[in-house]
């Protein structure tokens, strides 16, 4: 990958005379990027409620992704996708892992799809998020040839570190930060095992050698804690900006009554630290409710976890839709987010703080970018189940408080996250993106009907 220039992550801020403050009269014909193109999780939420806010602006959106059954339909461009693969578990077999690996490494066939949807289409700009993998950055060549600027909002840590989540084997980890990429192989952090941390070494390694994500003009970072792991990677540090995510308050009813128990909502795998509050749970008085919304590879040890040291006292819901989500949400005194991982900025707390309820987090991450303790909740060590119980129990024990503290967190969404300063500041970057873009290939891309100049 590409060493940018140095200096600092610049912040795109309100205000007047500001780029996120100059009107922007003319639509736009956005293509959004993504492996996976339905709710999977924050990436793809994300994703999804930007479009929509996009459509309502006047402007026209598409989707590419990967081929998926669970995937938003109708998508009239799904027959240019690549085909499902799946990696998580990862595929038996040797053939079926070989190609697996080399889809991961370069994709002609995301390469080729993407091309004649840009060709279909004739998009200003490309929004890509969660391209590796599933698609990899193939797709930017794609975008390079046909002289489309490109943004890439980064939603998790793959582009410093070779297996997401700076985490080695379950415990927070940044040796890939500067140290390199192969340093995942020589600790084997994937899993434990050698063959899979080294493959995603080798990625990892080859896209920055081949520097593979060069065509994008402008990285998208939703936290400052998240920009700043990138700088420290050498990841295009003079293209990289702070922006953060955005909840749309509208129809979202804020929490009357004060009361009520405990919630989490997210998926359920061993970095979100759900077990850590099983254990709080012994530490809260009888009778407290205790709600797990969300599901995925760890509810069954979750369940079986919960069923043996607090038998009856915690319920698990599944995956929610939003308003069911919301009203659960509304229904407790407090949102816990346990994370034993450094989360970037999970919408768990921007939805907790648009109902008007506090939330108790960790101190990992960009979490304590949005928690202010005893304004809006309670920043906790992770990994720390007497420490998340007692601050459970401090805002149990007085609804009062809880209720001044949620009404908090709802102004802060308002002031900060507001959904028409995200999109102003967002199409600003877009045409950050398009000056940005080489004369050459904004002349090539103009002349294939391409280009924000339209």
């Amino acid at each position: 990958m590409s060493r940018g220039r140095g200096g600092q992550t610049p912040v795109i801020t309100s205000g007047p005379g500001s780029p996120d403050r100059r009107e922007q009269a003319e639509s736009m014909r956005v293509l959004h990027v993504n492996k996976f193109l339905y709710r999977r999780g924050g990436a793809e939420g994300y994703l999804l409620d930007l479009a929509d806010l996009q459509r309502a602006a006047g402007d026209t959106v598409a989707y590419f992704g990967m081929s998926h059954p669970e995937n938003e339909s109708p998508l009239p461009y799904a027959a240019r996708f690549p085909t499902e693969v799946e990696l998580e578990p990862a595929p038996t077999g040797v053939r079926p892992r070989a190609v697996a690996a080399g889809r991961m490494l370069w994709s002609p066939t995301s390469r080729r799809g993407l091309a004649r949807v840009i060709d279909e289409f004739r998009p200003d700009v490309l929004h890509l998020h969660n391209i590796y993998h599933q698609l990899s950055p193939s797709v930017l060549a794609a975008a390079r040839s046909a002289g489309v600027p490109c943004l890439l909002t980064m939603h998790d840590y793959k582009l410093a570190c070779p297996s997401y989540q700076l985490l080695d084997r379950g415990r927070p980890c940044q040796a890939c930060v500067t140290g390199g990429p192969l340093q995942a192989a020589r600790r084997r952090c994937k899993d434990g095992s050698l063959s899979r941390s080294a493959l995603l070494a080798v990625e990892s390694w080859l896209h920055r050698e081949l520097n593979a994500y060069d065509p994008v003009q402008v990285f998208v970072s939703p936290s400052e804690f998240l920009a700043d792991v990138m700088r420290r990677a050498g990841v295009y540090p003079d293209r990289l900006r702070v922006v953060n995510h955005f909840v749309d308050l509208t129809g979202i009813a804020a929490k009357e009554a004060p009361g009520g128990g405990v919630v989490f909502a997210g998926r359920l795998a061993p970095e979100k630290g759900v077990d850590v509050l099983v254990e709080a749970v012994a530490a809260l008085p009888d009778g407290v409710a205790v709600d797990i919304a969300g599901d995925g590879p760890a509810r069954p040890g979750l369940e079986a976890l919960a069923a043996r040291r607090v038998p009856g006292r915690i319920r698990f819901h599944g995956r929610l839709d939003k308003p069911r989500l919301h009203e659960l949400i509304r229904s407790a005194a407090v949102v816990a987010v346990p994370s034993r991982w450094h989360e970037n900025q999970p919408m768990a707390v921007l939805e907790a703080f648009a109902c008007g309820v506090p939330v108790v987090a960790t101190d990992l991450g960009g979490l304590p970018e949005l928690v202010d303790s005893d304004v809006d909740g309670s920043i906790v060590a992770a990994d720390r189940p007497t420490e998340l119980g007692a601050a459970l129990n401090a805002i149990l024990a007085d609804p009062q408080r809880a209720r001044r503290m949620g009404r908090a967190g709802r102004a802060k969404v308002a002031r900060q996250f507001a959904p028409d300063l995200h999109l102003a500041r967002i199409r600003a970057l877009y045409a950050e993106a398009a000056e940005a873009l080489p004369t050459g290939r904004r002349a090539a891309g103009a002349s294939a009907g391409g280009g924000a100049a339209r």
